[in-house]
């Protein structure tokens, strides 16, 4: 079975050899942009809805999550009828024809079968823009799935796009139209066929802009997340520059588990911003917790089985911490990224391998409760308001094992290391200040073309890089015939056609 590749327009491309040859669209849709100096700035706010509203909220979420399964059923239909047909033996150019998958093409379909299929009940209870969500998450689900198939698509391979749960599935609904304004009391928002609806926090900081005139909203989105219902308003935003405090000087950030940061600048200081920790303190009474709600009756999807009210109640407590967790942690990195746009106007980050370092079992808790990932994304947008610069490193830079007086780069620095001793000039400094205060003096090679930490006006030679030790093949636990255990000589090693290496106006392989 095979998917078809689109064209410009989203539309399915025709096979080739058929007649007709392959569809384009006419006209392109003008692609946003902000104004000269504005930015996009999403602002959100926690929602106080009471239990009518709260129960629209839910409906519009539903409905997202029903037109986009609606859109992956309908689209994987023809695919389904036409693995059919081959069975049958039927030729390529008498199959069922693809259905496209563009947002246009899915609005359209939708228009049509709303009224006769399930939706026909209670469709009109809902804004249209809880099914357009739900078809444009449709439409680049789909995007995303032929784009991975290319090659095109960075990232992990995509599989088809599959139906989302209604106990597990976190939908929004975005509004684009309609009657979406933060109303002069600062304290109620208005959402198209929802009302107005109260907030549960004060919306100044978005209300005096839009007053001035210095923003106006493009959408507003709407999800239940951390037990509460939050709107972000996306608008465009006037923001003028304002200049770091120390706009010459850099710094460099050396993420760890010990100490969340160590931060080294090129003037010399040197600070280690220590680890909240939040999810290990309140580790003892998550557990506490998880074994009072497993103690309760739970669900049971094969037999019917609801959980009961205790466990329900019980499993409401538990997350309130998971939830105080996750607010703790995201305000903190928050003041932390702030504090170091504001300060430096050079920032040197490492482009940390966090999705591998995940699968060490012994450090993955600590590492994704530090959140190295969302440091480095709230540095990189926040430096430019700030009119800043961002340096990334090399994932295979050597920052731990570059010495930062001499630049001698050791072999071997195991992680329970956590002195550097240099072997060179018997330099004895903590690894993390090291690697902190060689990330300053990357920066200060790439902005001023000085030499390393210790001595930033003489130049040295081109330091050697780690060493990349990356296995190109993972080993096979499969049994292979000639070898045990599965693994599989070099020699023996088959090359097949990679999909990178198909012509793009050629069909992709579904199955």
């Amino acid at each position: 079975m095979r998917t078809p590749v689109r064209s410009a327009g989203g539309e399915a491309a025709r096979p080739e050899g058929r007649s007709g040859g392959v569809r384009r669209r006419v006209g392109r849709v003008k692609k946003f942009q902000t104004q000269p100096g504005f930015v996009v700035q999403a602002y959100r706010f926690a929602l106080d809805p009471n239990a009518g509203q709260e129960a629209a909220l839910r409906s519009h979420r539903g409905a997202a999550r029903a037109a986009y399964n609606w859109a992956v059923g309908w689209v994987e239909a023809s695919w389904w009828q036409r693995k059919a047909e081959e069975s049958y033996g039927i030729p390529e150019d008498r199959l069922t024809g693809w259905r496209p998958w563009s947002l246009p093409s899915l609005r359209k379909a939708f228009n049509e079968a709303k009224k006769v299929n399930h939706f026909s009940g209670w469709w009109e209870e809902n804004s249209k823009e809880a099914y357009s969500t739900g078809l444009a998450n449709a439409a680049t689900a789909f995007d995303n799935y032929a784009k991975s198939k290319r090659g095109t698509r960075k990232g992990a391979r995509l599989g088809m796009p599959r139906f989302k749960s209604k106990h597990r599935a976190q939908l929004a609904c975005r509004f684009t139209t309609g009657t979406i304004r933060v109303e002069a009391d600062r304290r109620h928002v208005t959402l198209p066929r929802l009302g107005t609806i109260r907030t549960h926090e004060n919306t100044r900081k978005l209300e005096r802009r839009i007053a001035a005139g210095t923003a106006r909203i493009l959408s507003a989105t709407v999800r239940f997340e951390r037990g509460r219902w939050f709107v972000s308003f996306q608008a465009e935003v006037e923001r003028g520059v304002t200049p770091a405090a120390r706009p010459d000087v850099a710094v460099g950030v050396d993420l760890g588990v010990k100490a969340l940061a160590v931060l080294a600048d090129s003037s010399g200081e040197i600070r280690r911003i220590p680890n909240p920790k939040h999810y290990d303190t309140a580790l003892k009474v998550l557990k506490r917790m998880s074994r009072r709600v497993s103690r309760r009756r739970g669900p049971d999807r094969p037999t019917g089985q609801k959980p009961s009210n205790r466990r329900q109640r019980a499993n409401a407590e538990r997350n309130k911490v998971h939830h105080r967790v996750a607010n703790l942690r995201s305000d903190a990195l928050h003041k932390l990224t702030s504090t170091l746009t504001a300060e430096y106007g050079h920032v040197v980050v490492e482009d940390l391998n966090v999705a591998g370092m995940l699968k060490n079992r012994r450090l993955a808790r600590k590492i994704a409760d530090a959140g190295f990932g969302e440091i480095r994304r709230q540095i990189t947008y926040k430096t430019g308001w700030n009119g800043g610069t961002v340096h990334t490193a090399s994932r295979w830079y050597p920052s731990s094992k570059t010495c930062s007086d001499c630049g001698a780069v050791k072999a071997k620095l195991p992680l329970h290391v956590r002195v550097f001793t240099c072997d060179t000039c018997a330099l004895v400094i903590d690894r993390d200040e090291n690697a902190a205060r060689n990330l300053a003096a990357l920066a200060a090679d790439r902005t001023t073309g000085t030499g390393v930490a210790g001595d930033q006006d003489t130049p040295v030679s081109k330091r050697r890089g780690a060493d990349q030790k990356t296995r190109t093949t993972a080993r096979s636990r499969k049994a292979a015939s000639g070898r045990a255990g599965g693994a599989t000589l070099p020699h023996q090693r088959q090359t097949e056609p990679s999909d990178r290496q198909q012509d793009t106006t050629a069909q992709l392989g579904l199955w």
